[in-house]
């Protein structure tokens, strides 16, 4: 059996996931600094949303069809790190929406792409995934916290050049990525349609696209909320810090779980925290315990879900199929599913409160795990 290249995939989640702890959180206040207003800057962060609706599938339809997944990899990193470059040459608003147009198009390509390609050198050692992925959340927490304190005895146009050494890094660990051979399975030869036609398959991507609805609000206006109640951005920062280590413990034990547990059971209990995540954060904002475990349940809402997810698409979408499936997942759930969570959010936080916003996000959850349990009945594995 081949040698896995842990630390070659491992580096890869790293630097992809420490680009998102640098430009999730901090890139609104650059694009503050160069006097955007609030509608400037909400149409740019969206940007990266809307592009993973449809990006996906065009790359993950080259990949497959070219059979080169790691060249397609390669090839979004390096394109991305040159319209990254864009940022340095321009900042009116039409020029910065352009260059994020184009990197957000490149960057959207990769993360699908490097699911297919980890579990295809994983072969029958699927549980193993989580171990790899783990060091995706440890890259974001060391450049959440990292550039936070920097910002704090640097300007913010210096966020451009950290930025700018992480994509330097996701383009050179693309290239330490070795090529797995895409082993032809008898599912392989189904269309994507035919795959797709599958109740259980279509029950699966609508739940995925509820939980990240769900999470809209969390991840659009959780800091706002905190700080509105009262909290100190210190504190806040760690109450975002305690659930991405939550996420990377469940990330290590995941493999005990899917032994014990069907990954329908494991989707399921998500959900359930997911719905009694969201309501407790809208109904118990002024109880730092509970917030606390709030962000305790992130373990399970994101990352359990998530690895949960990744073997479903990977039992389903075989061969040729596989990129495809991983971008059609990408596409529906963060794309489609993030941007209007975002978005209604946005709406509902103005005219109904921060409360009610939150307490839709605890009934999408609960939908999402009655289409599990009605739809996926005859999932069992």
């Amino acid at each position: 059996m081949p040698t896995l290249p842990y630390w070659r995939l491992s580096g890869f989640y790293f630097f992809y996931f420490a680009f998102i702890g640098a430009f999730s959180p901090y890139w609104s206040l650059y694009l503050q600094s160069l006097h955007f207003n609030a509608l400037q800057i909400g149409v740019l962060m969206s940007l990266l949303l809307v592009t993973r609706i449809f990006s996906p599938a065009a790359w993950g339809w080259l990949a497959d069809h070219t059979g080169k997944r790691v060249r397609v990899v390669q090839l979004a990193a390096v394109c991305g790190l040159i319209s990254y470059c864009g940022f340095f040459w321009g900042e009116s608003f039409v020029w910065i929406f352009f260059v994020t147009l184009l990197m957000s198009f490149f960057w959207s390509a990769s993360l699908p792409l490097m699911e297919a390609i980890t579990l295809s050198h994983l072969g029958d050692s699927t549980d193993r995934y989580g171990r790899i992925r783990s060091w995706g959340s440890v890259g974001f927490v060391v450049s959440v916290v990292g550039i936070g304190y920097l910002l704090e005895i640097v300007e913010i146009i210096w966020l451009l050049w950290v930025v700018l050494g992480l994509k330097v890094g996701i383009a050179l660990f693309s290239y330490q990525i070795p090529e797995k051979e895409i082993i032809s399975h008898v599912s392989g030869f189904h269309s994507i349609r035919q795959i797709c036609r599958r109740p259980e398959v279509m029950a699966f991507l609508f739940s995925s696209l509820l939980m990240l609805f769900a999470h809209g609000a969390y991840y659009t206006f959780f800091s706002i909320y905190l700080v509105e109640h009262g909290y100190d951005k210190g504190f806040v920062g760690w109450l975002w810090a305690i659930g991405v280590i939550c996420e990377i413990g469940i990330f290590f034990i995941m493999p005990w779980l899917m032994r014990h547990f069907r990954l329908k059971q494991i989707l399921m209990f998500s959900f359930v925290c997911a719905t009694l995540r969201f309501a407790l954060i809208g109904s118990w904002v002024d109880w730092p315990a509970v917030l606390i475990l709030a962000q305790i349940l992130h373990a399970a809402t994101y990352g359990a879900h998530h690895v949960a997810a990744m073997m479903v698409i990977h039992y389903f979408f075989k061969g040729r199929n596989q990129a495809k499936g991983q971008a059609l997942y990408t596409s529906i759930a963060y794309g489609l599913g993030g941007a209007l969570g975002a978005v209604s959010s946005g709406y509902t936080w103005d005219w109904l409160g921060a409360e009610v916003t939150f307490f839709i996000s605890a009934i999408t959850a609960l939908l999402g795990l009655l289409v599990i349990a009605w739809k996926m009945h005859s999932f069992n594995h």
